[in-house]
């Protein structure tokens, strides 16, 4: 059995409202409630099951009034039978049998609200209190949801960002090589041409002096082009990384120790290319803060999951450190990971140094859920 009861007290749109309820006498002295109330309801009875599956399925209801008690089934079965489509539709219980163990279970399992029959005259005022809740967690939703397709948009833009710069390191490095190298050797070479014919001493001390300054210019192409792109990594991951951690040694006299589980690893260029700048930039900032540390770099593949773990015995830093806005090394490390599929993680203490994790999927994006990485 179906009734409809009109309350038309206001010109706003009228809120449609599903009753599941066994009495007609009940659902009666309910529409009689509402029909007094400011805001306008369409109040409908159903009193099965099936009923309650078949309205629901019409899509118009903004809220569902249930019994507890309705012969052979509860309030508690027709929430359960919600789909994802109605899932977060409003859902007050109005009975008269609920006891109160029963109440706290059922706002438990994510019933709006409960009202007993005895107080049915606060139901305009419940229901439009759930409505206005119901109206902020729309709100939310669609909120989080905006602010999270505008960090994908946004991450999405930063790859292609880094996929660019890194194209243009590249040309670059080919032009400094091909135009700049090529250059410095033709003028090394006219240089030694001249430095044969010629007995002038002052002319000679002039030629030594540019052969000097075609040297140095030439050691700072060579180093300008392995910033820009190391040919190293033609070598595979772990020869690069070893050769990163060997030069670092170079420059610093700190220790660096590379642990790699294998070295026969088939990795994208995108994927080799930011385990290597992410090895690149925490060796940089260890330089920084970690000055006098000995360092540990772990590479594996275990489970087809990339790791490259990167820990200095460094002060460490406060939480609220890393979390800075202007963070942008780890930032950026960050959204290049997430780029090929990956995360980033970054713990450190004070006094106990700090650990650059990357981890990047082989076989696909597994990204870990915010339990897993904590």
């Amino acid at each position: 059995m179906i009734s409809v009861t009109f309350s038309a007290k206001s010109n706003a749109k009228a809120v449609n409202i599903l009753h599941l309820e066994d009495s007609l006498l009940d659902h009666q002295l309910a529409a009689r409630i509402l029909s007094k109330a400011e805001t306008p309801f369409n109040l409908v009875r159903v009193d099965t099951l099936p009923m309650f599956k078949k309205a629901m399925a019409e899509g118009k209801y903004q809220l569902i009034i249930a019994d507890y008690r309705l012969g052979d089934f509860t309030a508690i079965d027709a929430w359960n039978c919600l789909d994802d489509r109605h899932s977060d539709t409003p859902f007050v219980i109005l009975s008269g049998t609920i006891g109160e163990a029963a109440a706290v279970e059922a706002i438990h399992i994510g019933i709006s609200d409960y009202l007993h029959k005895d107080e049915i005259t606060a139901l305009p005022r419940i229901i439009q209190r759930t409505l206005d809740l119901q109206a902020i967690k729309a709100a939310k939703k669609k909120t989080d949801q905006e602010l999270a397709l505008s960090e994908q948009r946004i991450s999405e833009l930063a790859g292609h960002l880094q996929t660019a710069i890194e194209r243009e390191r590249a040309s670059i490095a080919r032009e400094v090589h091909d135009d700049i190298g090529g250059a410095l050797a033709a003028v090394r070479l006219d240089l030694g041409w001249l430095a044969r014919h010629t007995t002038d001493t002052r002319c000679l001390q002039h030629i030594a002096s540019a052969s000097d300054m075609i040297q140095h210019a030439a050691h700072a192409s060579q180093r300008i082009m392995k910033n820009l792109r190391p040919a190293i990594l033609d070598q595979g991951l772990v020869p690069s990384i070893q050769w990163l951690a060997r030069e670092f040694e170079r420059r610093t006299m700190c220790t660096v120790e590379v642990n790699a589980a294998t070295e026969a690893m088939t990795l994208t260029p995108d994927v080799m290319l930011t385990a290597y700048r992410t090895a690149q930039e925490a060796l940089t900032n260890a330089s920084k803060y970690a000055i006098d540390s000995n360092l540990r770099i772990d590479i594996s593949n275990l489970g087809g999951v990339l790791t490259i773990e990167i820990a200095d015995r460094g002060p460490g830093m406060e939480k609220a450190a890393l979390q800075k806005q202007n963070s942008y090394g780890l930032r950026g490390l960050a959204e290049r990971a997430k780029s090929v599929g990956g995360w980033l993680d970054v713990s450190s203490t004070p006094r106990n140094g700090t650990t650059i994790t990357l981890s990047v999927p082989l076989n696909g994006p597994a990204h870990p859920t915010e339990e897993s990485k904590s």
